[in-house]
């Protein structure tokens, strides 16, 4: 008679044998056992589990059933920033690309070609093997912590299969509802009577928010992981890093191509102009990739995406629709822009009943008149587009469209700046669309982040009169915020805890909150850089400004016509009154000795004993200032293995000095 196994090693092989079969399914098409024989084994795992939760295993398969409920996503930080990429939509535009690359590195360079899926980012954290970690795009810095939810895709491997892989790494991949699940699913709600579903993305993005992770794993989402990332990288080359993370078990999109250069990049995009229909996701074009991760390194990044990667996108689908109606809108800096009203048309699976016409000169070019039959094209844009009228079906009462003089919101004379496309509000502190749509800036997420705030909140609060602009969201109260509509006791502590929260916002942050015209982000963060308290930035002059990279004349009399402003002025002491930081807290570096003071340098290539960012911060601790390009001024030149050789001949040409690693340490240690 045999005897029966500890539950523990029941639970061990069970788990072991089951995820072995799911990744011969899943990943290469393999059915080794009858899917009763199957099911009857996931049953008995999962009757173990119940009576023993304690031995249940991480990476259980049972985990892919779903079942767990999330009430909050917590905000979670990424390793390495998940970057956007820039677009092109020309053969043109893609050998400009090929030249600077090939300008910046002196050889000819190795691309990779891959589809561009229209689904949602996602970064997988793994450790020892397991997944410890699923995580959305977010704003590229942070995203939700899904984990729960991810673990029911059953192309996301719960743990990594083979060896070689690395103690920590992340992977990178694009959530997808596959188009023939997506279309079930519609028929399915259209038989019940509910909503239909408005295109494969929007659904898959709303299924990984969903609470109830038993409903995300009955939506049977799909996953394509496309890169990898890992404190010390293994490969010398992205294609090596896919063929790796596919034999771990990722399910890599077999379409990605290894290109000799441009002309193969060309001959690739032409292949799959037709051929991506035949594909079970929607791809509206092409991501070109720097193949060498040495390059890439050296290559770097703008503030918003790599310079060894771009964005082929295809030609815009387009339908024809009868222009019925002009609404104008009020935007958070007083921009009027009108929007169109469309007799509703199918256009790329969606159907679109709105679009954008830009501004008044958009409308006299295009002679757009109501009633006429247009042409809207979705391209590169969210919201699709006007781009042209069809003349001949023009109906003889067509009605020419007036542009309003007056704002539509308040009623106040718009203005048009000379150079400008766009006619503006100018009454800021009393058009009630740009006061809440400043507020609504102000809370965001790349702002000041207060959760339990939302349009719905923040209309509320205006329509009642107890906000009118940011300072007096911290002058709030728990009996004003526990009296307005739908908002219990804990969602008005929350909000609280928020705003108190939020007054740890970095200094960057709490100016681009501000709303100044013209300064977004990356201007913030380059104005707290070089001017680091606000007595420093409201008493700077417009030469000063201009003085700081990235601020041009626009930027600067704008910010100094938002301080000549007295209401800002008030806004802004109400802020810091109520303990916003004004003041940048940067990371000092501890100064060891001033042997490199009166030297500047540029580090270029990959190090053996350190990364470049540690390097950079040896050079300063030893008084040295980090410059970003080579001229006849540079005090040196640290060059790395992997360097392009553009830049050793430029740095040979002007005479400049170059250090190898060692070189370098030795002048450290002199």
């Amino acid at each position: 008679m045999a005897v029966e196994k500890e539950p523990a090693q029941q639970i061990q092989e069970l788990t072991e044998r089951i995820n072995y079969l799911n990744y011969q399914y899943y990943q290469n098409s393999i059915s080794e056992v009858p899917d009763v024989e199957f099911d009857h084994m996931l049953k008995r795992l999962q009757e173990l589990e119940e009576t023993y939760p304690d031995l249940r295993h991480p990476n259980s398969p049972t985990q892919r059933v779903g079942g767990s409920i999330t009430k909050n996503f917590k905000s979670v930080f990424h390793k390495w920033p998940m970057l956007s990429l820039s677009n092109t939509y020309s053969e043109e535009e893609l050998r400009e690309f090929d030249n600077r690359v090939r300008k910046a590195i002196g050889e000819e360079v190795e691309y990779v070609c891959e589809q561009k899926f229209d689904g949602v980012a996602i970064s997988l954290t793994y450790e020892n093997g397991l997944l410890i970690q699923g995580a959305t795009r977010g704003d590229g810095t942070r995203g939700d912590d899904i984990t729960a939810n991810v673990r029911t895709i059953h192309d996301v491997p719960l743990q990594v299969h083979g060896q070689g892989f690395p103690e920590l790494f992340e992977v990178r991949g694009e959530v997808f509802l596959p188009l023939p699940v997506f279309e079930q699913l519609n028929v399915e709600r259209e038989e019940s009577g509910e909503q239909l579903l408005a295109n494969p993305r929007n659904a898959a993005s709303g299924t990984l928010k969903q609470q109830d992770s038993a409903i995300v794993a009955s939506r049977k989402l799909g996953c394509f992981s496309y890169s990898f990332h890992c404190p010390h990288n293994p490969f010398d080359t992205h294609s090596e890093s896919l063929q790796a993370i596919q034999k771990w078990g990722f399910k890599v999109s077999e379409t990605w191509r290894k290109c000799g250069g441009i002309e193969d990049v060309l001959r690739y995009i032409e292949e799959w102009e037709t051929k991506r229909f035949e594909l079970p996701i929607a791809t509206d074009g092409v991501v070109v990739k720097v193949n060498s991760f040495a390059l890439q390194e050296e290559l770097g990044y703008t503030a918003k995406s790599p310079r060894w990667a771009i964005a082929y996108k295809y030609a815009a689908m387009s339908a024809a629709t009868q222009l019925q109606g002009i609404q104008y809108q009020v935007g958070r800096t007083g921009a009027v822009t009108p929007v169109a009203l469309l007799a509703p048309v199918l256009l790329a699976g969606t159907v679109v009943k709105r679009a954008s016409v830009h501004n008044a000169n958009e409308i006299q070019r295009l002679d757009l008149r109501l009633g006429d039959v247009v042409y809207v094209e979705k391209g590169g844009e969210i919201i699709p587009k006007i781009t042209g009228v069809d003349f001949t079906k023009r109906p003889q009462d067509s009605q020419p469209i007036i542009y309003p003089t007056l704002c539509p919101a308040c009623g106040t004379p718009l203005v048009r700046s000379e150079g400008e496309a766009h006619f503006y509000c100018p009454n800021d502190e009393g058009c009630p669309p740009q006061i809440k749509a400043k507020l609504e800036h102000f809370i965001s997420r790349k702002a000041m982040n207060i959760d339990g705030l939302g349009p719905e909140t923040i209309e509320q609060l205006y329509r009642t009169g107890l906000v009118r602009n940011p300072a007096d969201l911290y002058d709030l109260t728990f009996e004003q915020l526990v009296e307005l509509d739908r908002m219990g006791e804990k969602s008005a502590n929350n909000i609280l805890e928020s705003l108190e929260k939020s007054k740890g916002t970095p200094y960057d942050r709490v100016l681009f909150a501000l709303g100044i015209r013209f300064v977004g982000s990356t201007v913030a963060r380059k104005l707290a850089e070089q001017l680091p308290d606000l007595e420093a930035l409201r008493g700077a002059t417009y030469e000063e400004l201009l003085a700081i990279n990235e601020i041009g004349g626009r930027i600067a009399g704008s910010i100094i016509a938002y301080f000549q402003n007295q209401e800002h002025v008030q806004l802004v002491e109400r802020l810091k009154a109520a303990g916003l930081k004004f003041k940048s807290e940067k990371d000092t570096i501890e100064i060891e000795s001033e042997r490199l003071a009166g030297n500047t340098f540029v580090i270029s290539g990959v190090f053996r004993t350190m990364s470049r960012e540690e390097l950079q911060l040896l050079i300063q601790s030893h008084g040295g200032k980090i410059v970003s390009s080579i001229s006849a001024k540079l005090s040196y030149l640290v060059a790395g293995d992997k360097m392009g050789p553009a830049k050793l001949e430029k740095a040979n040409k002007l005479g400049v000095r170059i250090l190898n690693e060692d070189e370098f340490l030795a002048m450290i240690q002199q």
